[in-house]
């Protein structure tokens, strides 16, 4: 019976939370919220709001972020698979693509700025040989007023993440006969993957992809970061003015949300009449009998794009490493001299509080995805119905609904909602908002092994007389091993690095790696920032690397079960 039930619960948190906060963030748009004052309806916020300076560049900024990212995140996807599927550099990029999506956004995005700032590492390691720098250049690459450093760090955030996302919709398609079909009739490897397993691979990844353009459009500890000051992206106003000493800036907050919401569907929109656009010109192409022109530079470019990503990341976290140890580091000199461990040793006193909260967090917002992605996933077992029938099928679309709706928009009349009942920032109210994001991406993690998993072991054990709860404890689980903690070491990745989750809902008294690295970010002081960045990066990473070894340690005389399916 409980099982049953599991689908309606998944269904309720997840749509429950994100209404009541959009209804919560409307009311006072509009004026309404007695606690301050608002006894009736007015269009005075958004008046307000539209006299703000620097509105239409906000949001500007905000939506092109959203498009541009999402463009070249999926084009480089699609371009690497057509171009480097069943060779080395895949096999290779397949196993890197987790850790890599482990990377918090905020640690990403300091990694990137110790790269391209002008006296970042890439300017070191070209000065003054190639440019003739002794000192760094006077440059705005940080904080650009277009916001290009913030597309850059988001894209290399975005690539792993549609991979993945990618390379678990693949098995659905028998994308290797649909190219042995076209290689057949004369095309060449790239454009057979393009014309036969793109068109069939983009409906599967459609809600990731909008997913993408949301958080993109919205994120917050990015921009932060990387995005431009005067003015910020919208959603930077936005918590400007809800952290506002003046509490009747919360109607001018309440009205930026909802801006923020309406920008967010405004590229969803012109996406989709892009998806429309690209259909009938790519209908076109996928006739035209081109079966060789252009295939060499779509493979080098899919190739080089996915490398390019990868080895950015390698740099950003050496970048990182060299920040935390540095000395004095002048300029143009590649290393820094001498290095010293003197800021890790000011810095491991402070770093205590937060990494335990944070790792409590994450484990606790982790577990509870766990047992209810279990329990879902069981009972859709159980019934013999298939992953897009009955009550899960709603399930499956609606766990991408925190993550289409920016996190800006409902976390602040949650906030709201929660402060009007009475309820104070409580530690559980952050596990809470962290479970509304760690959820889907277990369930994604896990779904799919859960469903490939032979069912005739299930049917060999309950002929020898097993319960269904026995098969589910002593066949499943074990044979399930592997995929289990890499869903777990997602759920810890992505709970780790959420900020406005811990942020708001914990009214800044929670304290975690995260929350603490980023407001560091005013400071300047790279040595510090690299010290707490290198922490959040870590954290996830040993997430990872236990679910790799742990089950080869276990299963170290089976295997069949080191890296079950």
């Amino acid at each position: 019976m409980l099982l049953r039930l599991t689908p309606a619960l998944i269904v309720t948190l997840l749509v429950g939370p994100i209404l009541a906060g959009v209804a919560m963030a409307l009311l006072p748009a509009f004026g309404y919220l007695p606690a301050l004052g608002g006894e009736s309806l007015s269009l005075a916020p958004w008046r307000e709001l539209l006299a703000q300076p620097g509105l239409a560049r906000s949001a500007g900024v905000s939506l092109a972020a959203g498009l541009a990212t999402t463009a070249v995140s999926l084009a480089a996807v699609l371009l690497f698979l057509a171009g480097a599927t069943g060779t080395r550099l895949d096999r290779w990029l397949r196993r890197a693509v987790s850790p890599l999506l482990s990377l918090p956004h905020a640690a990403a995005a300091f990694g990137l700025a110790f790269l391209i700032a002008p006296s970042g590492l890439i300017a070191r390691l070209l000065s003054p040989g190639l440019t003739g720098w002794e000192r760094p250049p006077d440059l705005v690459i940080l904080q650009d007023p277009w916001g290009l450093s913030l597309m850059a760090g988001l894209i290399l955030k975005e690539i792993p993440f549609l991979l993945l996302m990618s390379l678990a919709a693949l098995p659905q398609l028998d994308a290797h006969r649909r190219v042995a079909m076209a290689r057949s009739l004369g095309y060449r490897p790239t454009l057979a993957w393009l014309k036969t397993v793109a068109p069939a691979l983009y409906p599967l990844i459609r809600l990731p992809v909008y997913a993408v353009i949301a958080f993109a459009t919205s994120v917050v500890d990015v921009a932060l970061i990387l995005g431009p000051t005067l003015p910020p992206t919208l959603a930077v106003a936005v918590l400007e003015w809800f952290h506002d000493p003046d509490l009747s800036k919360r109607f001018l907050a309440a009205a930026g949300a909802v801006l923020q919401l309406g920008v967010t569907l405004a590229a969803l929109a012109l996406w989709w009449a892009l998806e429309c656009l690209v259909r009938r010109l790519g209908q076109r192409w996928v006739v035209n009998g081109a079966r060789r022109r252009g295939d060499r530079l779509l493979r080098l470019a899919g190739r080089g794009t996915l490398l390019a990503a990868t080895l950015a990341a390698g740099l950003e976290l050496a970048g990182l490493a060299l920040a935390s140890l540095a000395g004095f580091w002048r300029f143009p000199a590649v290393l820094p001299e001498p290095l010293t461990l003197q800021h890790w040793q000011r810095a491991l006193p402070a770093l205590g509080g937060p990494v335990a909260t944070t790792l409590l967090v994450a484990v606790a917002a982790t577990l509870l995805a766990l047992v209810l992605t279990l329990a879902a996933l069981e009972n859709e077992q159980r019934g013999a119905r298939g992953p897009a029938q009955g009550r899960l099928r709603s399930a499956l679309t609606l766990l991408y609904l925190p993550l289409i709706v920016p996190q800006i928009a409902f976390l602040f009349g949650l906030v709201v909602l929660l402060e009007g009942l009475g309820l104070r920032a409580r530690l559980g109210l952050v596990i809470f908002a962290h479970l509304l994001f760690v959820l889907p991406y277990v369930f994604l993690s896990l779904a799919e092994a859960y469903r490939r998993l032979d069912p005739r072991w299930a049917r060999l054990a309950m002929s020898l007389g097993h319960s269904p709860t026995g098969v589910f404890w002593r066949i499943r689980l074990p044979m399930l091993l592997a995929p289990l903690l890499t869903a777990a070491a997602v759920g810890l990745a992505v709970s780790i690095g959420q900020y406005l989750p811990t942020l708001l809902p914990g009214a800044g008294r929670v304290a975690t790696v995260t929350t603490e690295a980023v407001a560091l970010a005013g400071g300047g002081n790279r040595r510090v920032i690299g010290v707490w960045a290198l922490v959040q990066a870590a954290l996830p990473l040993l997430g990872f690397i236990v679910a790799q070894g742990l089950p080869r340690l276990l299963w170290s005389n089976r295997r069949g079960l080191r890296g079950a399916p």
